[in-house]
């Protein structure tokens, strides 16, 4: 089950890898363009689109954000997928920060319908920052499976725990933080506005 998920992981890498090419491309955008507009190094979206890099989630979020796109839009974009309205857990896409450890797993048949459910696992101590234009384009819920979950929404500080559930207002900078002991699992619900 180990060899699949990294290979999954790996083909998903590859996938975001290419994306990211095609969306800077299609907008006819330089390297420079890209950094100037997301706020990421120009090495560094380099080395992600030959896939010598992997990005962290940090970085997928600035990515999306200089895009217009949201970070779900992005990745989903990336993840393909066969359509259809069954999303066998064998077959969702799961991506992880290779900094911190963060899961990505895509939950939703790749359809392109209105509702998409992603369930992430955050590693204890792990925080992961998002910009406001990353959450731009949608509404968002983050249900709290197991742990808790420390979630800044601007100014805004809410400790989530197991069973809880937010729904999220005006785009703003945010940090999915958890300052337990043990993983927090969390699945967001995003719709489009």
């Amino acid at each position: 089950m180990t060899d699949q998920l990294e290979m999954q992981e790996d083909r998903t890498g590859r996938a975001i890898a290419e994306r990211v090419r095609i969306e800077r491309e299609a907008r006819g955008w330089s390297l420079a363009d890209l950094s100037t507009r997301s706020g990421v190094s120009k090495a560094m979206i380099s080395k992600v689109e030959r896939c010598e890099a992997s990005p962290t989630a940090t970085v997928l979020g600035r990515l999306s954000g200089a895009f217009g796109l949201p970070l779900s839009a992005l990745l989903a974009l990336a993840e393909g997928g066969q359509g259809g309205r069954l999303s066998r857990a064998a077959d969702q896409a799961v991506w992880s920060d290779p900094e911190t450890g963060y899961t990505r797993r895509a939950v939703s048949p790749a359809n392109d319908g209105r509702l998409e459910l992603i369930e992430v696992t955050l590693p204890p101590g792990v925080w992961v920052p998002y910009p406001a234009a990353a959450f731009a384009f949608q509404n968002q819920q983050i249900w709290v499976r197991t742990g808790q979950l420390d979630f800044c929404e601007g100014k805004t500080r809410w400790e989530l725990e197991a069973g809880d559930c937010l729904q999220l207002g005006p785009p703003a900078d945010c940090v999915f933080f958890n300052a337990g002991k043990v993983p927090v699992t969390y699945v967001v619900t995003l719709s489009r506005r």
